[in-house]
């Protein structure tokens, strides 16, 4: 992004010329895309940290008040109008806290953007016969370290003292699976987890430490950039609200790099190697990730991967009523024997779940042809239902196991009603929903 060429001294008359030995080095000369970029970067994110929550990270101020200008007039009466008369949303919106990703939030991006393409516009124009901003891209970048840094220092230490994910409640481990929201599924495996939450934590406290030391910062910027782009990862496969603000951290760690990847390119990539070995070593590097991706492939298609077709009967299905030896049973939670549905998830099994919520598996083969389900239970006498299926949501099981006479009428549980299913992907949440 910012790449700085030097040019050879040129002389009066207009002609390159050699330099003297005891003259001072030329001034380096920035390439036209190179200064345009730097005028962007240098708006936008000084215009980003002011306007956002990491002025309050970086001066520390969240105890007695933060000048967050996004929030304040005249910032917050422009965004507030855009949102009414441009988006048409006349909600009631919040501006700080919460969600990072509010509709103001997006809003002021977006207001950001404009405004630095503007102001952006009218830098060059004024300023086209500088040739380099050596000094302040040197300030630029110190504001830049500790705004990224300051804002993984107080990340980190909200994960090295398990705060941020705290370990799940004890209402939170007695909840169905299926009622978790992606991002409650995310807070409560790595909450479950102090030990992984407190490594997390001490890798977000090291970049921030390496990128406030000059000396480590390119060491710094690139710890950065993995941990943010995981961060980044979480926010958008689980749907936590922190999207914008989290890419923003990606794009720092990215411009801090910027000047530095020529010389990681040709450490990493020009150095002297043997061609044959080398070329050797690329094909059977090849051929292992063919070999894994071919055999993934298979097992993703295979009984118990999760792109195999699904079984006759597919789904959970509750038993309104059963008997055992033609006797009706209560739905009672002291009933050893009466079940509380049937789970068919594959075509080698049957699971039935007990009245206390315990499951019990069978090996099982489900022939449509025949409409029976043949299972095999521990003592390998094999039992063979009928079934029954008078509505889509209908069924009705008879058969014998274990030498009972069991009938069973069950209803179809819509698997979209659970909320792990149904939540989906949200660009824009007023609230973080973490359920």
């Amino acid at each position: 992004m910012i790449e700085i060429m030097p040019v050879s001294h040129v002389d009066s008359a207009g002609l390159a010329g050699s330099v003297d030995a005891g003259s001072p080095a030329p001034p380096c000369h920035w390439r036209l895309f190179t200064r345009i970029a730097f005028r962007s970067c240098f708006l936008y994110f000084i215009l980003y940290v002011v306007c956002t929550q990491m002025v309050t990270m970086l001066l520390h101020t969240a105890n007695w008040g933060a000048p967050n200008f996004g929030a304040r007039p005249p910032v917050s009466t422009a965004v507030m109008w855009v949102i009414r008369h441009v988006f048409r949303d006349h909600r009631m919106l919040g501006m700080v806290g919460g969600s990072g990703d509010k509709m103001y939030d997006w809003v002021l991006a977006l207001g950001l953007l404009m405004s630095t393409a503007l102001l952006a516009t009218i830098w060059s124009v004024l300023d086209r016969r500088r040739g380099q901003y050596t000094r302040l891209h040197r300030a630029f970048r110190v504001f830049l370290r500790f705004a990224l840094g300051s804002t993984l220092i107080g990340y980190g230490a909200a994960k090295a003292v398990p705060l941020q994910m705290p370990y799940p409640p004890l209402t939170r481990l007695l909840e169905p699976y299926g009622n978790f929201s992606p991002m409650g599924v995310l807070w409560s495996s790595i909450g479950a987890s102090r030990s992984y939450e407190i490594f997390t934590g001490g890798v977000e406290l090291l970049c921030g430490i390496l990128l406030f030391i000059p000396r480590t910062q390119l060491l710094g910027a690139s710890f950065a950039l993995a941990a943010t782009v995981q961060v980044f990862a979480l926010n958008m496969t689980y749907d936590v609200p922190v999207k914008l603000f989290s890419f923003h951290l990606v794009l720092m760690s990215l411009v801090l790099l910027a000047p530095d990847v020529r010389r990681v390119c040709q450490a990493v990539f020009y150095h002297r190697v043997k061609w044959p070995a080398a070329a050797a070593q690329v094909v059977f590097g090849a051929y292992l990730v063919v070999v894994a991706a071919y055999g993934s492939a298979q097992r993703w298609t295979g009984p118990f991967g999760g792109g195999a077709p699904r079984p006759p009967f597919y789904g959970i299905w509750t038993i309104d009523r059963m008997t055992i030896n033609s006797i009706e049973r209560a739905p009672l939670v002291t009933d050893d024997e009466r079940w509380r549905r049937v789970v068919i998830q594959n075509g080698t099994s049957v699971t039935f779940w007990r009245m206390d919520d315990t499951p019990l598996t069978y090996q099982g083969k489900i022939d449509l042809d025949t409409k029976t389900i043949t299972l095999t239970p521990p003592s390998n006498v094999k039992s063979v239902f009928t079934v029954q299926q008078p509505a889509a949501d209908r069924l009705i099981l008879d058969g014998d196991l274990d030498g009972k006479k069991l009938h069973m009428e069950t209803t179809y549980v819509d698997r979209s009603r659970f909320l792990l299913v149904n939540r989906g992907f949200n660009w824009i949440q007023e609230v973080p929903f973490n359920r």
